[in-house]
């Protein structure tokens, strides 16, 4: 059916129209207002700051000397011991039918060497009277010499095992704090397995890991008296100095960190109590630090954004970052007194936008200084 001449234009105005929306333009990307701040120089201390734990200075991990089946265990984690303590038992049924055997087969070897000493001794007396010769006699005296050391060995034999049987009790070496409990009754051991351990009463440490690379950093500075610090997690009013007293000689293989134990001394701490590692390094002058909203982390990079001043964009620029002091990062490289850096909003800009330096409504637009703000 022919179209009349309404609809015709109506088709034609319609198809203009969409035709106009399919080639509208983008919009402009906004021109962002951001602070800025000018690269200066300035005076630096760092402090390096690791994360450890208190310890005993000795912790066993004690086990049975003999095997067995666990039929009880005396302590729970966390109990004080004291030396000689009784922590666990095992299963003596066995140890005790093996310490009669011994003690019968003593019994047996010392029965026999009274029987040969005695017939020794009536042989003595008839080589004296002519009725033996000389070699029966040394035959009789190396059957004697021979039960007898049978004997020693049978003696020697009941005391091991009469030790083996009081092995199945297993005795505290000396006082303190049960840090471990690795076996429960019912279980079968073998000999050497740790069962409980205990965190010996005496001197403890701050245990605490270094990166690979503060390795150098860490031994040398920790040499000066003082300079090694430590507090406690709950109590960050009080510090207190450390002696650095060990040091891994190889990398954790997961880590790749360095462990390290200081004596904290006197210092009032619990066993497992949280504690801050802290060593100050010497002040360094003409470094650069921006404040840590400038910096962005991405992609395992570190940057900050650099404004041209005369196109007013902005560009990132990768920096290396050798420490922190407050809530100002020290920049080690990628960053040169007198550049104009981006100090807030850094997330959502992109490389190459137009910016506008961020106006206070009651100052004049000026941008500020990165040493400003460190004062």
């Amino acid at each position: 059916m022919p179209q009349t001449p309404l609809k015709a234009s109506l088709s034609l105005a319609a198809l203009l129209l969409l035709s106009a929306c399919g080639k509208q333009a983008a919009a402009p990307e906004p021109v962002r207002a951001v602070r800025t701040a000018v690269v200066g120089t300035d005076s630096a201390g760092m402090t390096l700051e690791y994360p450890g734990d208190i310890r005993a200075r000795i912790e066993s991990r004690l086990s049975f000397r003999v095997g067995g089946k666990i039929l009880d265990r005396k302590v729970n984690l966390g109990d004080s011991v004291k030396a000689g303590q009784v922590l666990a038992l095992l299963d003596p049924k066995d140890l005790m039918l093996a310490q009669e055997g011994a003690k019968a087969g003593l019994s047996a070897a010392r029965t026999n060497r009274d029987q040969l000493g005695a017939d020794y001794k009536r042989f003595i007396e008839l080589q004296q009277q002519g009725f033996i010769s000389a070699a029966e006699l040394e035959r009789r005296d190396a059957a004697f010499k021979a039960a007898q050391a049978q004997l020693d060995q049978a003696r020697a034999q009941a005391d091991a095992q009469q030790n083996q049987t009081g092995y199945t009790q297993l005795v505290a070496d000396s006082a303190g704090v049960v840090t471990a409990v690795l076996a429960e009754p019912g279980m079968v051991v073998g000999a050497g397995t740790p069962v409980v351990g205990v965190a010996v009463d005496g001197p403890r440490d701050v245990v605490f890991s270094v990166p690979e690379d503060q390795l150098a950093r860490v031994r040398g500075a920790a040499a000066e008296p003082g300079a090694l610090k430590v507090r406690l997690w709950g109590d960050q009013s009080k510090t207190y100095d450390i002696k650095l007293r060990e040091i891994s000689a190889a990398t954790d293989p997961i880590t790749r960190t360095f462990q390290m134990k200081a004596d904290i001394g006197r210092m009032d701490a619990r066993l497992g109590q949280t504690a801050i590692v802290s060593l100050a390094l010497p002040r360094s002058a003409d470094v650069i630090k921006v404040p840590l909203t400038a910096v962005l982390q991405a992609e395992g990079k570190t940057s900050v954004w650099v404004l041209d001043p005369k196109a007013m964009t902005v560009a990132p620029q990768a920096v290396q970052v050798g420490g922190a002091e407050g809530n100002l990062v020290v920049i080690a490289g990628g960053l040169r007194a007198g550049q104009e850096i981006v100090t807030a909003g850094v997330h959502v800009l992109t490389p190459g936008q137009k910016v506008t330096r961020y106006q206070e409504t009651s100052a004049p637009a000026a941008p500020a200084t990165a040493a400003s703000a460190t004062r």
